[in-house]
């Protein structure tokens, strides 16, 4: 029998794998909603998939369920304070950037990278997240420079900083 894994260790071990960051936005009625959410990655490309896992104690991510449908906003890496505002419960999100509505009918952010539309085609169980798989139904590239990072439990990660250098 295996030993229990500790959470602080698996916590550190897990932090050595750098990922993206994304706010994942929506509509409740009127009101925009959004999380920050580094738990996201392409899934297929037949048919375009992607998923992202929100936490069960989101607030956010109850109300974007039921509209059927996500937005995933890419921060660039001078987005740090996006990314702490929709990562907040008690600030007001949307004060920290602009946003607007594509004709679809996603909410992106101003000054991403790129972002998503989608749909969403299935929510699995995830112990104390959900795992949710989202059919892309738009999508933009906005701009080519580097995106903002989580590693180590810090975003003050440039990209380069993760690139060996060649000798």
């Amino acid at each position: 029998m295996l030993p229990s894994v500790n959470a602080t260790v698996f916590r550190t071990a897990l932090g050595q794998f750098a990922t993206g960051v994304t706010v994942i936005t929506g509509l409740d009625g009127d009101d925009q909603l959004g999380l920050a959410c580094q738990a996201f990655s392409s899934l297929s490309l037949d048919p375009p998939l992607v998923l992202f896992c929100p936490g069960r104690a989101s607030t956010s991510w109850p109300r974007i369920r039921r509209s059927g449908r996500f937005g995933v906003n890419v921060l660039a890496e001078d987005q740090r304070e996006v990314c702490e505002a929709f990562g907040s419960t008690s600030a007001p999100k949307f004060d920290a950037v602009g946003s607007r509505r594509t004709p679809g009918g996603t909410v992106v952010l101003d000054g991403v990278l790129a972002w998503l539309g989608c749909t969403i085609e299935a929510v699995y169980d995830g112990g104390d997240h959900d795992i949710v798989v989202g059919r892309v139904r738009e999508l933009r590239v906005e701009r080519q420079d580097g995106p903002l990072l989580y590693f180590r439990g810090g975003h003050d990660v440039p990209v380069a900083a993760l690139t060996p250098s060649r000798r």
